[in-house]
């Protein structure tokens, strides 16, 4: 049985691109509001149906509880649907993570991406729903993922509207875990920058992918051509789109956040002084060279 709320926004979501946004800092891990404005509309307008902050991607277990607030807010402000990552943090309780739900909720959102935990799943979602009333993701994540069988047992949550599968390179479980939110009624959502195509193809019927942290024309091609079935065009996206993953998300895997400021900076969507990952590590030399010269060829 699914929540109305939950099942809402599992439809809302359907056939939908949800960009993982960067949060953009300056040297001095500083949020701009104008900045962080300007480049959440930028995104939007350029083919973005939904934002997802304050999760992997904008780095949002080390965001203080005024950045949050700050990043959810604007987000918030740009009329489409918001959801907003909780958890992630090490040694974090779930009284905290239940915490950030509901400032969300108050503040507008339209749901939240649940950071995996180990242990009992199902009793921490339950207790974020309980506290918050939103709608939940599950987030199957590559670094944390949850067996076949606790996946199963969550997707059965009243107040889970779907799950992000982010396996990474993982197909066989990629798949499984689509199927399993198929057969839960749930949604399917791909967060597979590296199967972003296959994983249309396995089921996915929604996206929420860091490549859309900037390449949001691209990203929003081959999610859209797939929809339309319009394959050939898919086809042919998903080779640009693979092209762009293939330099962004690669070792280190981390790394990922940084090249795609850096991506964000030569398309104008930020200034250069807000386009470093503070939380990253050290990349190889000439990565900087290697990205802008795939991402100016999409």
């Amino acid at each position: 049985m699914i929540a109305p709320a939950a099942a809402a926004l599992r439809d809302r979501l359907r056939w939908r691109l949800v960009a993982a946004t960067a949060t953009p800092v300056d040297a001095r891990r500083a949020v701009d509001a104008g900045v962080l404005d300007r480049y959440l509309r930028g995104l939007v307008a350029d083919g973005a149906d939904a934002l997802a902050v304050c999760a992997h991607t904008g780095r949002g277990p080390y965001l203080d509880a005024e950045t949050r607030d700050l990043v959810v807010r604007l987000a918030v402000g740009t009329g489409v649907p918001v959801i907003v990552g909780v958890g992630g943090r090490p040694g974090e309780r779930t009284g905290e993570v239940a915490a950030q739900a509901v400032r969300a909720a108050d503040l507008g959102a339209a749901g939240v991406l649940v950071f995996p935990v180990e242990g009992d799943a199902v009793g921490h979602h339950d207790a974020v729903w309980r506290a918050a009333g939103l709608p939940m993701l599950a987030f199957d994540l590559y670094v944390r993922p949850y067996a076949e069988p606790a996946l199963a047992e969550l997707l059965a949550h009243p107040g889970v509207a779907g799950v992000k599968v982010a396996r990474l390179d993982d197909a066989i479980a990629c798949q499984a875990a689509l199927a399993a939110a198929h057969r839960a009624g749930r949604l399917a959502v791909t967060g597979e920058d590296r199967m972003f195509g296959p994983s249309l193809m396995w089921g996915a019927e929604a996206a929420l992918v860091g490549l859309a942290a900037a390449a949001v024309p691209v990203t929003a091609r081959v999610l859209r051509a797939y929809a339309d079935k319009r394959y050939d065009e898919f086809v042919a996206a998903s080779a640009d789109l693979d092209r762009l993953a293939a330099v962004t998300f690669t070792a280190p895997m981390e790394g990922y956040v940084q090249r795609m400021l850096w991506i964000a900076a030569a398309e104008g969507r930020v200034p250069a002084t807000h386009a470093g990952d503070a939380y990253g590590p050290a990349l190889p030399d000439g990565d900087r060279e290697r990205v802008l010269t795939v991402a100016g060829r999409r």
